[in-house]
């Protein structure tokens, strides 16, 4: 900032009467990129990265996934009561608990992330999360000790609300960095493919168990079952993530494999990212982020999350139908999410998110009209709306967000402002409509709280720069052949004039 300032303060007179001089000066702030500078990628190692990213991130939603499916039945054994209705809240109140604990968690993994590395943190907040979940499955009911039932089961929710913390920024983060700059955003579906991929294991899980066992079967023991599910997956998602090396772009930032030339140290090469410098010095792209994220995990979990409680709790409709509706839904999300990354390469975010977040404004009314005829067509129809409008964001957002900052504080300002944002709107989105349909008594207050939402995410998309095929802010060009690096550094020689 100091520099552009200063820029903009030279005498225009002096630089007519020393064009040389000036010039000199232009050439060694922007030197000219070398070819070694410019990143080509190997596709087989990105392709390795996006996996285990992507796994990581599965493993994630399908950790949130479970409690949301299954609010009605933990409430039951960790809250009891009378009244179904505070059951019910108690058990949201609890899941939007780890969500209070993110930006910590955010906060302490994000600027390790920058410091020491994408890889190490990732593998770190996978083990967490795995024991978090995986713990949650072995405590004991309200029944058998008590208080300590309900304390315990918020005790690994913030395990695995910490842990989520550094998750989906370093994730995201790590995909972004690994990834060509003109398929970014076909890389980046794949982490929402994970995200679809763990709500999809969690609602068919879910369905499965409630189908094969009775009610008290699923009170007594079938609830533990899936969380028991964690540990395994996250071995696995851990094993894929200590293969891989640690990314491109942080290896130049900190001259590791790849020596930072002339062209690098244009930028910060110091991965020194703490959070006074994160809020002071980039607290605009950190609002950006917060609004773009706000506005689309309001919508996120007010589908993927809520929707099976609205369809059983205030429609009166069977939880195994819900599940299985949004299960249809989900299944056709994933198969056109990595062409919404690929039309955002082409088009460029700002078009696909614009077009998502525009979707639920106008159609979030007429979907829980639809939905609320209590027909399956029509349910399948009013979900389905709202699943195409998701599904432009979700195929867009992971290769949007990272490149709003640059390398050096990548991962914690992301981490930092997409937990925040997070905590104090995702997460609280299932504990809000409820609380909202039960103070203004109708149904149709999802869809207006989408609605205020998608108002905040037009604004912001007005807001942001186009960012498709351009390299990621603070890293030089990532390419897919030798041959565009050298395209790229024969186009900033012009051709001799005679």
């Amino acid at each position: 900032m100091a520099g552009t300032d200063q820029e903009k303060s030279v005498d225009l007179a002096a630089v007519r009467r020393h064009r040389v001089l000036f010039r000199a000066i232009d050439r060694r702030r922007h030197p000219k990129l070398r070819r070694t500078d410019i990143t080509v990628t190997d596709e087989a190692a990105v392709k390795r990265a996006t996996k285990a990213a992507a796994l990581g991130n599965a493993m994630e939603w399908y950790d949130f996934g479970i409690y949301s499916y299954l609010a009605a039945t933990i409430g039951k054994v960790f809250f009891p009561s009378g009244n179904d209705t505070a059951q019910l809240l108690s058990s949201f109140a609890t899941f939007a608990v780890a969500f209070l604990v993110r930006p910590v968690g955010g906060m302490v993994f994000g600027p390790l992330g920058d410091k020491v590395g994408r890889k190490q943190i990732l593998s770190i907040t996978m083990i967490m999360m795995a024991v978090g979940t995986f713990a949650i499955g072995l405590i004991p009911s309200h029944a058998s000790i008590g208080f300590w039932a309900p304390a315990l089961l918020i005790f690994f929710r913030l395990v695995q609300g910490f842990s989520t913390g550094g998750e989906y920024g370093g994730a995201s983060t790590f995909i972004a960095e690994y990834a060509p700059d003109k398929r970014r955003g076909f890389f980046g579906s794949f982490l929402e493919f994970g995200t679809l991929a763990g709500y999809i294991g969690a609602s068919g899980l879910v369905v499965i168990l409630t189908s094969v066992f009775s009610e008290s079967q699923m009170l007594d023991w079938g609830w533990r079952i899936p969380f028991l599910v964690a540990a395994p997956l996250g071995f696995i998602g851990l094993y894929l993530r200590l293969k891989l090396d640690e990314t491109p772009a942080f290896q130049k930032l900190e001259g590791g494999h790849v020596r930072a030339s002339e062209a690098a140290d244009a930028v910060e090469t110091s991965a020194a990212a703490d959070l006074g410098k994160i809020f002071t010095r980039y607290w605009r792209p950190l609002l950006l982020c917060l609004a773009l994220v706000a506005a689309y995990n309001i919508t996120d979990y007010m589908l993927l999350s809520y929707m099976p409680t609205y369809l059983s709790e205030e429609l009166g409709y069977g939880t195994n139908h819900g599940l299985l509706i949004l299960l249809l839904v989900m299944v056709l999300q994933m198969c056109v999410i990595n062409q919404v990354g690929r039309l955002s390469d082409r088009f460029g975010r700002k078009p696909l998110l614009m077009t998502g977040m525009l979707g639920f404004l106008v159609l979030s009314v007429p979907s829980f009209l639809l939905i609320r005829e209590g027909n399956v067509v029509l349910i399948t129809l009013g979900l389905l709306l709202m699943g195409l409008s998701l599904v432009a964001m979700l195929g867009t957002m992971s290769a949007a967000l990272p490149a709003i900052f640059p390398t050096q504080v990548r991962y914690g300002s992301l981490s930092v402002s997409y937990n925040l944002a997070t905590s104090l709107f995702g997460g609280t989105t299932p504990l809000v409509i409820t609380a909202l349909i039960s103070v203004f008594d109708t149904n149709l207050m999802p869809a207006y709280y989408a609605m205020a939402a998608a108002v905040v995410g037009v604004i912001a998309v007005l807001c942001m720069k186009e960012t498709a095929n351009e390299p990621l802010a603070g890293s030089p060009p990532s390419v897919e052949t030798e041959q565009e690096a050298a395209e790229i550094c024969q186009s900033q020689t012009p051709d001799p004039r005679f």
